[in-house]
């Protein structure tokens, strides 16, 4: 009778031929001699060419790499690498942006700008510009020394949700009169976050121009800047990563 030490290495060659990367793996532990054979270059060879293609060039670097050894390290690979982030289940099209400006000297005036008409950028970012020229109570002499209060709100689906993005009060970062800053820290998304910090703040940029009136020049904002800067890279997240974030305080809790 045939015994699995004694079964001819033409068979088993011709088995291996017919197995799967992960039952080679496992027939490689059987024995030395079937060792020898489940880890045949040529049995793996197409293997890794199929499944990855892109580490085949190592073997030029590495010519004694055997091919079982190139698709471990690309099969581990793969394993410790982070799935793609989930498709956000909110949308801009669902969110209603809502900014309100008020100094010691002027009323509060308030813009609504709905999702749906914000302009994205080339790289779609979470970065957002209105412009407020239509605004005549922003066209007053605007004094950056003033002390101002700005606000971000964003509103989900028909007031079902509300997130304060920022609501900041102060002088801002004004220089030389040119344009001015505001940013806030945001809180950790989720339920059980422990107070640590979100590494996201919201950030505001009043864009100042000059006007020329009847009472002559005059300060003015000429349009406002909203985003989310990320401070590890301080560069704005993507329009993905920024509603993946509002939809952790803008849904309803199940």
């Amino acid at each position: 009778y045939v015994t699995m030490s004694n079964i001819p290495w033409e068979v088993l060659v011709l088995v291996a031929n017919n197995l799967d990367p992960k039952t080679l793996a496992i027939a490689s532990c059987v024995s030395k001699p079937w060792c020898s054979i489940m880890t045949l270059d040529r049995l793996w060879e197409h293997l890794c060419t199929t499944h990855f293609p892109s580490l085949i060039h190592l073997r030029s670097a590495v010519p004694t790499l055997p091919y079982h050894r190139l698709y471990n390290l690309g099969f581990t690979s793969t394993k410790r690498r982070q799935p793609p982030p989930p498709t956000p289940r909110i949308t801009l099209q669902n969110l209603l942006f809502v900014i309100t400006l008020n100094t010691t000297k002027s009323a509060p005036v308030t813009i609504i700008k709905p999702g749906a008409a914000l302009s994205l950028d080339s790289k779609s970012l979470f970065r957002f510009d209105f412009d407020v020229r239509e605004h005549n109570k922003w066209l007053k002499y605007f004094d950056v020394t003033d002390e101002k209060r700005v606000t971000w709100n964003v509103v989900w689906n028909d007031f079902e949700g509300v997130f304060t993005m920022m609501d900041c009060k102060g002088r801002g970062s004004f220089f030389s009169g040119s344009d001015g800053w505001f940013s806030a820290e945001l809180p950790v998304a989720g339920c059980c976050c422990g107070g640590g910090s979100s590494g996201m703040v919201a950030e505001m940029r009043l864009a100042m121009r000059e006007e020329v009136g009847g009472d002559g020049r005059r300060v003015v904002v000429g349009s406002v800047g909203v985003g989310v800067l990320s401070v590890v890279s301080w560069r704005y997240v993507c329009v993905d990563d920024g509603l993946r974030y509002l939809q952790h305080f803008l849904e309803p809790s199940h």
